[in-house]
């Protein structure tokens, strides 16, 4: 027996009787025309045969695609197709880094919380949208599977629906539902879909992971991104109780608090008793957590990322990354200076729904340095041409491995020193030199 969800989910008849119009790759992209915008679903979701299938015809010309971060091959970024295709990210994963950096690929600078207005407002008209959906229900219902995410108003407003249904692809519940009725050609597959496996702990990352948990109050609801210092943090907040999730995104590592009993979402004002999020990126363990669960709810990030929602949540901690901080809190989190690494996401909009929040918490949490200790993270002034993702105006908690301080409130010359007073011991009397040079403090007493 062939091991997939679909092992322990029956079939609806539906699907039996509807899988029979299922058609090759190569036919269900054949409606992808020239000098067109396209919308392709991304992360673990990222329908690679479809992809393939596009990638593999060369009578288009001047297809700009629209997406988020992609999982797996991104051939229509690969050199030479830049006449045929223009992706545009709208937030950046490995695959398409290379590819921007070369000039062959753009990027889009957005919060999170407004993709998808960008699609339902008609600003981006979408001619296509290629999707991976899980099997219809027994009315005729598909779910977006793993992201809700911009694929649902995609999938709402594109001209056309081209659908990779798989048998893998989890079921899951909330406001992303796609009618069978709305696909105008689909493939069928049976595949596993694209995982994201933690790396092993650092040092570093553990300490950042007890110093943030140590902020975490009980009945607190969270909000993380993916990587080693959020998963660090959730590793440590076994002995909390009655925590909540509203987030835009997580990773396996809920799932053990769930198990704990750390995780209820028994004080959320938005949701209470759920996990809500916008989509998920994990491995196996992760997908079947989510199969078929109605205590977690997808739902479009326009919604998810809406501080006006985030707010209403009690004692709110979002905590999220950066690649480098100056000494007045400007925080940089997607480049590294002229080089697009990532994107703005949903820290602005978590950040700032953090920080309304009854209680609440908006926590930056970067390592001290980078290059194996060679270079601070904590610097006078931003690398050229880096971008500002949260300004020094909405910053407040940041934490490294050696402490964590409040920025909010405080003065420029507070801001300062309270960041030097995290940065690395070696990195130390130099900023405090370079603060001195361009503030011209006069000390006080």
């Amino acid at each position: 027996m062939i091991d997939t969800i679909e092992t322990h989910r029956r079939s609806s008849s539906f699907w039996l009787s509807a899988r029979a119009k299922a058609v090759a790759p190569a036919d269900a992209v054949a409606g992808i025309l020239s000098r067109t915008n396209l919308f392709i679903h991304g992360a673990a979701a990222t329908p690679t045969p479809l992809i393939e299938a596009m990638a593999a015809r060369r009578d288009l010309e001047a297809v700009r695609l629209y997406h988020l971060h992609t999982a797996g091959p991104a051939p229509f970024a690969d050199p030479g197709r830049e006449r045929e295709f223009l992706s545009n990210s709208l937030f950046v994963g490995a695959p398409l880094r290379p590819a921007i950096a070369a000039g062959r690929a753009d990027f889009v600078p957005i919060f999170l919380s407004d993709i998808p207005g960008l699609f339902t407002s008609g600003m981006i008209e979408l001619d296509a949208a290629l999707l991976q959906l899980s099997p219809p229900d027994e009315h005729g219902l598909c779910s977006l599977g793993t992201s809700a995410d911009a694929a649902k108003a995609a999938a709402d407003t594109a001209r056309i629906v081209i659908a990779e249904i798989n048998e893998q692809m989890p079921r899951t519940h909330g406001n992303n539902v796609v009618p069978f009725s709305r696909v105008h050609a689909f493939i069928a597959t049976d595949r596993p879909l694209h995982e994201h496996k933690a790396s092993p702990e650092t040092p570093v990352e553990a300490r950042i992971g007890e110093i943030v948990a140590g902020l975490i109050e009980n009945g607190s609801t969270l909000q993380m991104g993916i990587g080693g210092i959020p998963d660090a943090v959730l590793l440590r907040l076994k002995d909390k109780r009655d925590l909540g999730v509203h987030t835009e995104m997580f990773s396996d590592r809920v799932i053990d608090l769930v198990e704990s009993g750390a995780v209820t979402n028994r004080y959320k004002a938005v949701g209470q008793g759920r996990i809500t999020t916008s989509f998920i990126n994990g491995t196996r363990r992760l997908f079947d957590f989510v199969d078929d669960n109605p205590l977690v709810m997808f739902y479009p990030c326009d919604w998810t990322n809406d501080t006006s929602i985030i707010r209403q949540n009690p004692k709110v901690v979002a905590i999220n990354s950066a690649i480098q901080i100056d000494l007045t809190g400007q925080v940089c989190a997607d480049s590294i200076g002229h080089r697009i690494y990532s994107g703005i996401g949903g820290q602005m909009d978590f950040i700032r729904g953090a920080a309304l929040s009854p209680g609440g918490k908006a926590v930056i949490a970067l390592p001290s340095t980078a290059c194996k200790g060679t270079v601070s993270r904590i610097v006078l002034q931003l690398e050229a041409g880096s971008g500002v993702v949260t300004t020094r105006g909405h910053v407040h908690w940041v934490a490294t491995e050696y402490g964590a301080v409040n920025l909010h409130g405080r003065s420029l010359r507070e801001r300062g020193e309270a960041l030097i007073s995290i940065a690395h011991p070696d990195f130390r009397a130099g900023l405090r030199k370079e603060l001195a040079s361009v503030r011209h403090f006069t000390p006080l007493g």
